[in-house]
């Protein structure tokens, strides 16, 4: 029978962290948590009285270099992997204890997707929009270079879950004031460029031995006025076509979102480049 390590990566959000643990119970066997910078709002006792291990890393302004460490803390190969200001619905926490009490996946799975619906801040505005987000994985099949925005890259093959898994911050989880007003989402654009500069084996690396970029990221590299572009319009097209596939419904701001957040990214990368 598999056991699952439920691994968190966090800057304060204590309160977020309750809740995840709250809905979460029966769900896991380990519990790892790290802190991106110094502990000073009172995360530690949070976990060690859940029983989780808790460890603080240095200040990224960003979660994803600390998940190879987090990674290899864990206890158990099987990653449930989830920000703290998200939660799974009842549907998904009775797959997972459900999980954990049936014989080990095929090893060419390496990890489980689910849908992750927009939250305008009061309640959910998609049903079955945006899908596809890697929540659980086993960690001797993926490979990974800390970066922001970087997803683990799969060995095997994923397996697309009818489950929502609830991301639920303070505020709206989508729009285009989160990535052109809020601070954290325009550091993001700069935090990626300066990544790009390197290799990926100068990043925080789990099994990964490849310095070559993926090609979403080396065509930014190569020509980061014409990806931003082409990514501006063909990302908005390419959306608004999945959006009325999966929900027969537009979210016209939130198609044009993520192309926009890509071309910022782009264009900060094209700028970093010429100063250096």
């Amino acid at each position: 029978m598999p056991a699952i390590s439920l691994v968190v990566c966090l800057c304060k959000e204590g309160d977020h962290l309750r809740r995840l643990l709250q809905e979460t119970r029966d769900c896991y066997d380990d519990l790892v948590v790290v802190h991106d910078g110094p502990d000073d709002t009172g995360v530690r006792p949070i976990v060690e009285n859940a029983g989780g291990r808790f460890f603080e890393g240095k200040r990224e302004y960003q979660q994803e270099p600390h998940w190879p460490f987090a990674w290899g803390a864990a206890t158990h190969d099987w990653i449930l992997r989830l920000d703290a200001d998200e939660f799974p619905s009842g549907e998904m926490r009775q797959w997972l204890k459900e999980f954990r009490r049936a014989p080990e996946p095929p090893p060419d799975i390496s990890g489980y997707t689910c849908i992750w619906p927009m939250w305008n801040g009061h309640k959910t505005v998609s049903k079955k929009w945006p899908a596809g987000r890697l929540f659980f994985f086993h960690r001797q099949r993926v490979r990974f270079f800390g970066m922001c925005e970087q997803t683990p890259v799969l060995d095997g093959r994923s397996e697309a879950l009818d489950f929502i898994l609830h991301h639920q911050p303070t505020r709206k989880s989508y729009g285009l004031s989160n990535i052109l007003l809020r601070k954290q989402s325009r550091r993001v654009a700069t935090l990626v460029a300066l990544s790009l500069l390197k290799k990926p084996t100068d990043l925080a690396c789990w099994r990964w031995q490849s310095e070559v970029w993926p090609e979403h990221w080396e065509q930014i590299r190569q020509r980061p006025l014409w990806t931003a572009f082409k990514r501006l319009i063909k990302g908005t097209v390419s959306t608004l076509r999945t959006q009325w596939k999966s929900e027969h419904h537009f979210f016209p701001i939130e198609a044009i979102s993520g192309p926009v957040h890509q071309t910022l990214i782009c264009l900060k990368f094209r700028l970093l480049r010429r100063v250096r």
